[in-house]
């Protein structure tokens, strides 16, 4: 084994010059005994981390560097924050307790890491670490949006780093920064982070994707600039003339973005046209009067020269985006036909589009309204959080559903005397009674929109002025969960669910007790989990709440005698005492049987052959990257590692994600789907089929055909042995003269790749 030569001086001296980069970069913002502040921070990082090293093998010590780095350069934070951020991992890995913390450095800082401190311990399985580790930190977002700002540094750093990491955690931690911070640096304005994560996101979860959309940006880049310059230079010059200060950028669309919307319209990289924007920033005086009226000024100056799209002018500088974001959107035809993106901004703008919710600080007093948004949208997270059951098995259901107002734009609605409410796009009129008052959306019949009556279903459009109407006999049933969507609705509905659900669990357990006994079943925790698995139902109280609703009859207790006295019986027959002493792996194929053919699926540590099941959600074929799932009934599931599913199973269960791999060719028969388009000519499914039938003697199960207008397309269903075999097929069928393009799908869900 090679042995790493570390030359311990030359790192010292490293670790110095990093933490002079981060002081130059903090001058700025440095008061009174702040430089002291953060050098009492760095020298104790120091001390904690010393004899820590990253994967990669460098100093710990780089990682809070990097992080605080990021929090004073990209997020333009202060001091309380660059000292969290050199401070973020000591308490997790140390004797260091948040006391300590407390007593060196202040509450403030004490509370930001104990906010970024992961929660340790163990959890209910079924349950998400993440998620509940992720309910902890946001526990502190009412108090201090610092928390999240650090955490989100402290993700960016990781993934820029990843390289070191073997490639299941790879994928466990990208899956995890798409699924919830990525949106969250979103929801928060940090555009440049959450662009940046989403790139190395695909970097690593799809790297050949990732890889040829660069290479292409690469190769158009003196095109697109020159197309650029010829675009802007009759506005830049009418912009001059009158007395603009300005500075134009052509910004192309991330790596990400670009790939997203090839999959979404099932379009190559070239039929891509809006690959960027023209961004025309104007240097103008923090009047936020002023400033609109620059802007629409710039705006007429564009639409002078090209042509807008009515349909696709966006106005956020009137209504902000709750996260603060201001600008004017709009798309115009350029002279070669092409419709090109142009938004306009101040210069303060454009800071605060880029670092978000930090950057309104240096402008307190000029975007009280911009930032009351954002303070609007952490007093509903806090909601959230306040309503939120303490069962960690809810954090599951809590990340969903913050999670889902992440992505969602504001709708603007008024009560009958003119208050203001933000409710997120495709909210209820219920949702409405229930931001006014809990007991108002608890007695909520209907609604006054307009001054016409209208259902509580009713969804809410920008300007409706909304009059609620109640009943004293009006109460919240189950259905009410469908209408709503904002998270204080739903929780109220449930609570009030709960308490009525309470009563009848209760007369259903004394049901359910009183019928064991006469049937001389021992009223045991193991026999309520027996007869919730018997019934089909999630939990015990939910079996009792059912039986004591009358869905299910205690009579039918005795089918349950039947079937356990059964299985009790087969049991016996087949006493098996081969499970003491045997590992996971081994115990599972103990469990399922270990394949008799010739397994090549490789899952676990340890690499071992175990019994498995291809997942029809992404029918994975040999040779593709796949992972495992550990299911709760079904055993290992196999999924490919750029299934629809993965980012949310690595996110919500990476404690249930196994390592798969494929060892090598295997006679065995995978489904697969080809989607075939090209023009109509006699004779092309014939050469089609003969090439799949004889050539490469594979079997097809079925083939749907449509032609119209001259154009061809064709779904093809068939077996194949493994990722070569198909590429082979598809290299073949390209070559057909008409075929145009042939993509695979997932011949279970008709999802294309």
């Amino acid at each position: 084994m090679e042995t790493i030569l570390i030359d311990l001086e030359q790192e010292r001296k490293d670790i110095l010059k990093r933490y002079r980069k981060l002081l130059r970069t903090a001058k700025p913002f440095l008061k009174d005994t702040d430089a002291k502040m953060i050098k009492k921070a760095f020298y104790t990082s120091v001390e904690a981390h010393k004899d820590m090293r990253r994967r990669s093998g460098e100093p710990y010590i780089y990682h809070p560097l990097a992080v605080a780095q990021i929090v004073v350069e990209e997020i333009g934070l202060g001091t309380t924050a660059i000292v969290s951020a050199l401070l973020h991992d000591v308490v997790e890995d140390t004797e260091m307790t948040i006391e300590d913390i407390s007593r060196l450095f202040g509450k403030k800082v004490a509370k930001i890491i104990d906010g970024l401190t992961k929660i340790s311990g163990k959890f209910e399985y079924g349950s998400s670490q993440q998620a509940e580790n992720f309910r902890k930190m946001l526990l502190t977002l009412s108090d201090d949006v610092r928390v999240i700002l650090v955490k989100l540094a402290d993700r960016l750093h990781n993934m820029r780093t990843l390289d070191s990491m073997p490639r299941d955690k790879q994928l466990k931690i990208a899956s995890e920064t798409i699924f919830i911070y990525a949106p969250l640096a979103h929801r928060l304005g940090l555009y440049a982070i959450k662009s940046e994560l989403e790139d190395l996101y695909l970097k690593y979860a799809e790297p050949e994707a990732y890889r040829d959309v660069a290479r292409k940006l690469r190769e158009t880049k003196t095109t697109r600039d020159r197309f650029i310059a010829r675009f802007t230079e009759p506005i830049e010059n009418d912009l001059q003339e009158a007395g603009f200060k300005y500075i134009i950028k052509g910004r192309p669309k991330s790596i990400y973005s670009i790939w997203n919307k090839m999959r979404k319209q099932n379009k190559p990289f070239e039929e891509i046209y809006d690959l960027f924007a023209i961004r025309i920033m104007i240097d103008a005086p923090a009047e936020f009067e002023r400033e609109k009226a620059l802007c629409w000024q710039a705006y007429s100056i564009v639409t002078d020269h090209y042509k807008p799209n009515p349909d696709r002018l966006k106005d956020f500088l009137s209504t902000p985006r709750a996260n603060g974001y201001q600008s004017l959107h709009s798309t115009v035809m350029s002279k070669t036909g092409q419709w090109v993106e142009v938004q306009i901004r101040t210069s303060r703008m454009d800071e605060i589009a880029e670092k978000g919710y930090a950057a309104h600080w240096k402008y307190k007093g000029n975007d009280t309204k911009v930032r009351g948004n954002i303070e609007q949208w952490i007093s509903r997270v806090r909601e959230t959080l306040e309503n939120g059951s303490g069962d960690r098995t809810a954090a599951i259901e809590f990340l969903d559903e913050f999670r889902s107002n992440l992505f969602t734009e504001e709708v603007f609605a008024f009560t009958p005397k003119g208050e203001l409410k933000v409710l997120p796009q495709g909210a209820t009129a219920l949702d409405f009674a229930f931001d006014i008052h809990s007991e108002v959306g608890a007695h909520c019949m209907a609604a006054k929109v307009g001054g016409t009556l209208a259902p509580i279903s009713y969804v809410l459009k920008n300007g409706d002025q909304v009059e609620i109407i109640t009943s004293n006999k009006q109460k919240p049933n189950e259905d009410w969960l469908r209408i709503v969507v904002t998270s204080k609705a739903r929780a109220r509905i449930k609570e009030y669910l709960k308490e009525e659900s309470r009563s009848y669990e209760t007369d259903g357990k004394q049901i359910v007790e009183k019928k064991l006994k006469i049937l001389g079943i021992e009223a045991s925790y193991e026999v309520f989990n027996q007869l919730r698995a018997f019934f089909e139902c999630k939990t015990p109280a939910d079996f009792f709440y059912r039986m004591g609703k009358g869905y299910i009859q205690p009579d039918e207790l005795k089918k349950f005698k039947k079937h356990k006295e059964s299985k009790e019986r087969k049991e016996k027959l087949n006493t098996d005492d081969t499970q003491d002493g045997k590992s996971f792996t081994k115990l599972l194929k103990n469990i399922h049987g270990e394949r008799t053919d010739s397994d090549t699926l490789l899952i676990g540590e340890d690499m071992d052959k175990i019994d498995y099941k291809l997942s029809p959600c992404c029918n994975p074929i040999a040779g593709d990257d796949v992972f495992g799932f550990v299911t709760i009934n079904e055993g290992i599931k196999i999924h490919r590692t750029t299934c629809p599913n993965a980012a949310e199973l690595m996110s919500k269960h990476g404690n249930r994600i196994i390592k798969a791999k494929w060892e090598s060719q295997r006679a065995e028969a995978f489904l697969a789907g080809l989607r075939i388009t090209g023009t109509d000519r006699v004779g092309l499914v014939n050469d089609v089929t003969r090439i799949i039938s004889n050539e490469l003697l594979i079997n097809m199960r079925g083939l749907t055909i449509d032609t119209k207008d001259g154009v061809f397309e064709g779904d093809i269903k068939l077996y194949v042995h493994d990722t070569s075999h198909l590429d082979m097929l598809i290299n073949k069928l390209e070559r057909v003269d008409g075929v145009f393009k042939v993509l695979r799908f997932d011949a279970n869900l008709n999802v294309v790749h």
